[in-house]
């Protein structure tokens, strides 16, 4: 296995470890018990965000904690939110995007299908955007190695 690693691209191995922690990630979205409450601080901690932050995103009517004793607790539900949430923030979608993918899943699933065809035509779009940015900065990482290498043929020319 090792040796199969060493003879890997270095880009193909690298694509293919962000695969599988992107895959670890939307597999451990709905793991825990239903019945498990988090308090603020674990889903900061998680998440590695900060108390604002989760504060924010009810402000924008994106999560909804319970209160207990004045305290904010959050469902499972709410942590698979915060989830997708940061997922997609991620891929530049914006908050008012993000709320209609949340409201499309609806009180009890109903609009999973619709919520699968945003998300399917969202990451396509994503996708298309990316690729082209990576084209243009391979063309761009081109163009300055041509340009750095010139340079040090004529530094080296220019010293003898």
């Amino acid at each position: 296995m090792a040796e199969l690693a060493d003879t890997m691209d270095p880009a193909h191995t690298r694509e293919a470890s962000q695969r599988l922690a992107a895959r670890e990630v939307v597999d451990s979205s709905g793991n825990a018990p239903s019945d498990v409450l988090y308090g603020i601080t674990e889903l900061c901690e998680e998440f590695g965000i900060s108390p604002r932050a989760i504060r924010f995103y009810e402000d924008k009517d994106l999560l909804h904690p319970r209160r207990v004793n004045g305290a904010r607790v959050y469902t499972q539900r709410d942590r698979v939110r915060l989830g997708l949430i940061l997922r997609a923030k991620s891929i530049g979608s914006t908050l008012a995007e993000i709320k209609q993918y949340l409201d499309l899943y609806g009180s009890h699933g109903e609009g999973r299908k619709r919520q699968l065809e945003f998300t399917l035509k969202r990451t396509d779009e994503s996708i298309a955007e990316l690729e082209q940015k990576r084209a243009h900065i391979d063309a761009t990482l081109a163009e300055l190695r041509i340009i750095n290498e010139t340079v040090r043929q004529q530094l080296a020319t220019s010293q003898e």
